[in-house]
């Protein structure tokens, strides 16, 4: 299952992801994986939080983020957390990428019961109607 937590930049997005992930941390079944674009969350994320750098593996759009995701999916049945932060700007603020690497997500996660929620800076006047569903 995804959800998605929109705003413009600024409006913390990324605080409530890290307040989400570290409760994760407390009341998860499973193990708690958060992916970001950069390392600037290494101070901010409990230490049993995984945290994995786009940038470290050259991750730049959407159907290469997706692969990512399913990589750590595959490695560790364990998971039952993700984390993504700037997952639209990943995707390189291509929004109709955006919408398909949403809802190949959903269909992953929702088969392998994990809940994943994710960031996007993006003004809720202009973000994807289609995806309106998995709004935070």
């Amino acid at each position: 299952m995804v959800r998605i937590i929109i705003g413009l930049k600024g409006s913390g997005k990324t605080k409530h992801l890290i307040e989400l992930a570290n409760k994760a941390v407390e009341t998860s079944p499973g193990n708690v994986v958060c992916i970001e674009k950069g390392n600037k969350l290494m101070f901010d994320v409990r230490h049993q939080v995984r945290l994995v750098d786009t940038d470290l593996f050259d991750v730049e759009n959407a159907d290469q983020l997706y692969g990512m995701v399913c990589g750590i999916i595959s490695a560790n049945y364990d998971i039952k957390d993700i984390f993504i932060d700037s997952s639209l700007k990943i995707c390189k603020d291509d929004k109709a990428e955006f919408v398909k690497f949403i809802e190949a997500l959903d269909k992953i996660t929702t088969a392998k019961e994990i809940n994943c929620i994710t960031t996007a800076s993006i003004d809720a006047a202009d973000f994807p109607v289609e995806l309106n569903k998995y709004i935070l």
